[in-house]
């Protein structure tokens, strides 16, 4: 997959382009449903498939205090949007003076004269342009004027939900890794390079890795999971602790992300690894002693153990 950061002048470089519009943060089963169809029209119109998204994400420069939690890193999303098919990504720079073009100035300057787009794909709720007052109904006016298709995909329905990004968000804040599983299509993960720790897992008899996240990414809520972990190219399970040690250091210490590989030897420092939450195993617990901390990691280990036969995991590196 190409990465441009300009569509300026690409709809000559590239004929027939068909471009989908969005953020897609998680690449979730929308985004999914999306891509792929935009995938199947280029091929329909023997053209080049496009993602044209923003970096960083438009709320983060309009309104940074409110700006939410991403679910991946831009370079994973990037990684993933291109195993889905696509041949060009245009991660466009999103700037105060981008944000002041009107909806008719961003189809005409973006779409039609940079791009000249045959098709447009877009989610159903997509808004674009000046205070988002861009939506799918100008998009179907000017498809008429500039002589392109347009394609507004439906949203997807999951157990009765609308599959969105802020769903899977609020369902991570609430440690819900298994169910926002349904809505991703894989289960939630982070990369993060692994640092170094105060060794008190080795010292209790469970040596464990501490991460530190290659981005400023959503994490699920403070607890002990389930997981496995991508390590240059190798999985392995394990149990990971998100949370202040309140053990050691007290409720108010800063959040640790700390895993624990089961059947694992080996130096871990400085590697980069993705670690994949399969299943919360109970919330955060202050112990009365080591030892007792200690009896509990050996009982979740003992669960990811006998769930290794009737779990089945699907996840996506």
């Amino acid at each position: 997959m190409e990465i441009y950061q300009t569509w300026q002048d690409m709809g000559q470089k590239y004929n027939r382009l068909v471009v989908g519009l969005g953020n897609f943060d998680g690449v979730h089963l929308g985004h999914q449903k999306l891509i792929g169809e935009l995938v199947a029209v280029a091929k329909r119109f023997c053209g080049v498939s496009a993602v044209f998204t923003f970096h960083p994400h438009p709320v983060m420069v309009l309104n940074p205090e409110q700006a939410p939690s991403l679910l991946m890193t831009q370079d994973v999303k990037e990684k993933m949007i291109s195993k889905l098919g696509v041949d060009i990504l245009f991660r466009v720079p999103f700037t105060q003076e981008f944000a002041r073009l009107e909806p008719e100035e961003f189809i005409d300057q973006v779409l039609c004269r940079g791009l000249n787009v045959r098709a447009v794909l877009v989610g159903y709720n997509y808004t674009f342009g000046y205070q988002g007052r861009g939506t799918t109904d100008l998009l179907k006016e000017y498809s008429y004027r500039c002589d392109y298709e347009l394609q507004v995909i439906p949203p997807v329905i999951v157990d009765q939900q609308v599959v969105s990004s802020t769903l899977i968000r609020d369902l991570l804040k609430d440690g819900e890794v298994a169910e926002a599983a349904k809505y991703l299509g894989f289960s939630p993960f982070f990369e993060g390079v692994v640092i170094e720790g105060d060794r008190r897992g080795s010292v209790l008899g469970f040596p464990t890795a501490n991460l530190e996240s290659t981005g400023n990414v959503l994490l699920p809520a403070k607890g002990v999971y389930m997981i496995r972990v991508s390590i240059d190219g190798d999985m392995f399970l394990g149990v990971a602790n998100i949370g202040s040690r309140p053990t050691f250091y007290g409720y108010n210490a800063r959040p640790n992300v700390e895993v624990h590989l089961l059947d694992f030897s080996g130096d871990l420092y400085g590697k980069v690894v993705s670690v994949h939450f399969t299943r919360r195993l109970r919330g955060e617990k202050k112990f009365a002693s080591p030892e007792e901390l200690a009896l509990q990691i050996k009982q979740d280990i003992q669960i990811v153990r006998e769930s290794i036969r009737s779990t089945s995991f699907e996840t996506v590196n």
